[in-house]
């Protein structure tokens, strides 16, 4: 699970062209939107894509659910691995 949390945050470092910070600075529990890492709804729309491409998992619609799964860096690893299991 270290591994896809690391491969994750190299994720969004790389696909938001995030300069100002670097993979082993994110930590896993820290929020990813507002406080936290402070992405916004774009970010949201670039990391699905990313994720999407990067794992060929399928994320639905924005719920309530989706955005749990996208709080934090361990709780989207939870949400990879799940989809990639079905």
């Amino acid at each position: 699970m270290v591994d896809l949390e690391n491969e994750i945050k190299k994720l969004i470092v790389e696909s938001l062209k995030l300069e100002d910070i670097r993979a082993e600075d994110i930590d896993s529990s820290e929020p990813l939107f507002v406080d936290g890492l402070g992405l916004d709804s774009i970010d949201a729309l670039e990391l699905g894509v990313a994720l999407r491409k990067r794992f060929g998992i399928k994320i639905d619609s924005v719920t309530g659910d989706v955005k749990a799964h996208f709080a934090n860096v361990r709780s989207l690893a939870l949400f990879v691995q799940s989809q990639q299991v079905e």
